[in-house]
């Protein structure tokens, strides 16, 4: 009987809410490490180390079988058969969907930025700006890197704090959200010109 996988998005579901420790701890653990490393490291050489590490695991453990197998006087073959005979290719169709879904979403985003930099909406490009103006106080205290993992703790933990507090949390993000669509509409009363077209 064949074992049918989950898809994978179901499987990043999984691995963000942490529904597999082990498995979740690995993946969080090495991108961690990984983005760690490029603080100290540059990416080459990162990608160099991680390849003759796990170069040094491959040939000492077909050295061992080697031995082994000299020894015992078997003939078991090459350890890494099974992995040397199975297909590595990458599918058309693979290919096709997820470049077809790239390109929906870079014209998507075409559109909308072209959206905003011409000022289609006042009040959107305005929001933008606000954002951008932010982010250049953001891009001053931390570089890419450290966005990045920053990015990826949040990614690992606010869906489980999420899921255990949602009620509290749901609470105060209403109150919140409240709050500023107060303080937009008092803003968008005062300046003329800056109430959002009717949809």
């Amino acid at each position: 009987m064949e074992c049918k996988q989950k898809p994978w998005k179901d499987q990043v579901v999984d691995l963000l809410y942490w529904r597999d420790i082990k498995k979740t701890g690995i993946v969080f653990g090495a991108s961690l490490f990984l983005l760690l490393s490029l603080t100290v490291c540059s990416i080459v050489s990162v990608i160099s180390y991680l390849a003759l590490a796990l170069l040094s695991v491959t040939i000492s453990f077909r050295i061992y079988k080697g031995v082994v197998q000299a020894i015992q006087k078997s003939d078991e073959g090459h350890p890494f058969k099974a992995y040397l005979e199975s297909d590595v290719a990458v599918s058309e169709e693979f290919v096709h969907k997820y470049s077809d879904a790239a390109l929906g979403r870079v014209n998507c985003a075409l559109k909308e930025l072209r959206h905003l930099f011409l000022v289609e909406d006042l009040v959107d490009s305005l929001k933008f700006a606000v954002l951008m103006w932010i982010l250049t106080y953001v891009g001053a205290l931390f570089n890419g890197l450290t966005l990045l993992i920053l990015a990826l703790i949040s990614v690992f933990s606010i869906p489980v704090i999420y899921e255990r507090h949602q009620a509290q949390i749901d609470h105060y993000l209403g109150l919140v959200n409240n709050q500023i669509k107060d303080i937009v509409a008092k803003i968008q009363a005062k300046i003329p010109g800056l109430k959002r077209k009717t949809e």
